[in-house]
């Protein structure tokens, strides 16, 4: 990875006034919650060895206060610059996702460009030389009305209706502007990866892109207790062939990057902070490219709160809580190689994303079938903590 990990880049704008929860791998133990602060990283494990446990809490920011904090494992500057994944020393911390037992859910389409890219791939079967044409007839056709259409609402109903009749409906339209909304699940409990390690790629993808996004931490009750960022790597070609595709697209090795710390909602940080955040992408290719983006939270066409309130519910149960992604207005379409082929990664691209508020989310692209393989799940961390007196 040629960027640096350190505070000054990956530490919210305002360093550690929040309450940012972390999880670290300690060699000869393994996976410690921490809580990261000015002063090191602190192993909070005997007071919350789960962050799904510690969110569970009815009160998870005075858990944290009272936590004992007689257990430094380290500065956050030589943890971080540890957890690049090719210069890792192995006898030292290094730092996880922010989360572990929790389901691991994603919006889609909740923007309205992304959400017409969707219908480009659909348009043009997971072709990237299709794309281009598709996009500018889509954009003539129904790119305005969309614009400020609320979902679910009558003037979405007729504007179906009239789609209808153009024979422009699309499934993505459905989810995109019709009452219910689009959430899968994105990755299995424990399978995410964090800041410094490597993002995976099927090998068979030619057309993919990084999706920069706000993550939501929801407890068991559905109570909306903080936030993170993620990046909710997609396979364009592989969903563009078919919808049916979906997991194959979404779900490989490496897959899905989230941290780098969950800053939980206190004096410092509200939910109405994660609902004006502006997320910031950059791609930084071996060859010199750079390519930088945004996502800008105020132009989610559903408010982060109705997205939830869809997720967990009467018929939806998540005992250990669960992460939600919510989407991202982002979709590189500038070329990246010849003419009309659009934007795709290549291996060794440096991905950040970033917020002020968050910190920045940095890692290198890698193939799933060449990276590390997952194999530290659910059950290996119950037989860890068990094994350290924590459970």
């Amino acid at each position: 990875m040629t960027r640096q990990l350190g505070p000054k880049e990956c530490l919210p704008e305002d360093g550690c006034v929040g309450t940012l929860v972390g999880r670290v791998w300690l060699p000869d133990e393994g996976p410690a919650v921490v809580l990261v602060r000015d002063d090191g990283v602190f192993d909070i494990s005997r007071t919350a060895p789960t962050v799904a446990g510690l969110l569970n809490e009815p009160d998870p920011v005075a858990t944290l206060a009272t936590a004992p904090r007689d257990r430094r494992i380290g500065a956050v500057a030589e943890i971080l610059e540890n957890s690049r994944a090719e210069a890792r020393d192995a006898a030292h911390p290094w730092f996880l996702a922010p989360i572990d037992l929790q389901a691991v859910k994603a919006a889609g389409v909740t923007f309205i460009r992304s959400l017409l890219e969707r219908v480009v791939e659909e348009q043009a079967r997971g072709n990237p030389a299709r794309a281009a044409e598709v996009r500018s007839s889509l954009a003539a056709e129904i790119g305005g009305d969309l614009a400020a259409v609320q979902p679910g609402s009558p003037e979405a109903e007729r504007l179906k209706g009239a789609l209808q009749k153009r024979g422009m409906w699309s499934q993505y339209l459905e989810v995109g502007i019709g009452p219910d909304a689009e959430i899968f699940t994105k990755c299995q409990s424990m399978a995410s990866i964090g800041i410094g390690a490597e993002i995976g790629l099927h090998p068979a993808s030619v057309w993919n892109n990084p999706e920069p996004e706000i993550v939501l931490a929801v407890n068991a009750a559905g109570r909306i207790v903080g936030a993170t960022l993620g990046n909710d790597v997609n396979l364009r070609d592989f969903e563009g062939r078919s919808a049916l595709l979906l997991a194959k697209a979404k779900d490989n090795n490496g897959s899905c990057a989230v941290g780098p710390f969950l800053r939980l909602f206190d004096g410092t940080f509200l939910l109405d902070d994660a609902r004006r955040a502006e997320v910031a992408l950059e791609v930084r290719g071996t060859e010199g490219y750079v390519l930088n983006g945004h996502s800008s939270m105020t132009m989610i066409s559903r408010d982060p709160a109705e997205i939830v309130a869809q997720a967990i519910g009467p018929t939806h149960q998540y005992p250990d809580g669960f992460v939600l992604f919510l989407g991202t207005m982002f979709a590189p379409i500038d070329d990246r190689g010849a003419p009309g082929q659009g934007f795709t990664h290549k291996t060794g691209d440096i991905v950040t994303v970033s917020s002020p508020k968050l910190g920045a989310l940095v890692n290198r692209v890698g193939r799933s079938d060449k990276i590390p393989p997952w194999e530290f799940g659910a059950l290996a961390l119950m037989r860890n903590l068990a094994g350290r007196g924590l459970l």
